[in-house]
């Protein structure tokens, strides 16, 4: 993955982020709303991975209150199983964990192991279940959230500290 760069997602990235959405969903997000999501609403927040100049996958968040709602975490065929999805998600976590997001949630296809198992090692459970929550298949969704430590102010002057 060292040739991957990650950043946050840029207007100009839709069309590239709409392809992947194609490719991988079968209910994929319109331009439209890919669009909408990277100009126009505040509370969203993506991060892509880009090699040679092209973007191979992304992930984007709502922001609700000190939550993180995951809404796709996607990666190119051709480019997965390189640690993309985990790079991206990496970024996605520890940017809005310093924003003060304390808790991440996202709802997954209970067949797709791969990526429970991605998140699970990120440290998200599954706490719930959405019975047919998908369109195409009917398929259930597994609810899963993950929470971060509450830190006392001290340790905030600690870590601020330490890193002067």
């Amino acid at each position: 993955m060292a040739d991957v760069i990650i950043r946050q997602a840029q207007p100009e990235d839709a069309g590239d982020i709409y392809e992947i959405e194609q490719i991988c969903f079968p209910d994929p997000w319109s331009l439209d709303s890919i669009s909408y999501e990277l100009e126009e609403n505040p509370r969203a927040f993506y991060v892509v991975a880009q090699h040679s100049g092209k973007v191979v996958g992304y992930a984007g968040l709502w922001w609700v209150l000190d939550e993180g709602h995951i809404t796709n975490v996607a990666v190119r065929p051709g480019y997965r199983n390189r640690k993309i999805a985990e790079g991206i998600l990496s970024v996605l976590l520890e940017h809005t964990i310093e924003q003060g997001i304390l808790h991440h949630t996202l709802e997954v296809r209970r067949s797709n192991d791969p990526a429970i198992n991605l998140y699970e090692k990120f440290g998200f459970e599954t706490c719930g279940v959405r019975k047919g929550y998908y369109r195409f298949g009917g398929e259930d969704a597994l609810i899963m959230w993950r929470h971060e430590p509450e830190r006392e102010p001290e340790e905030d002057a600690e870590k601020a500290a330490a890193e002067e």
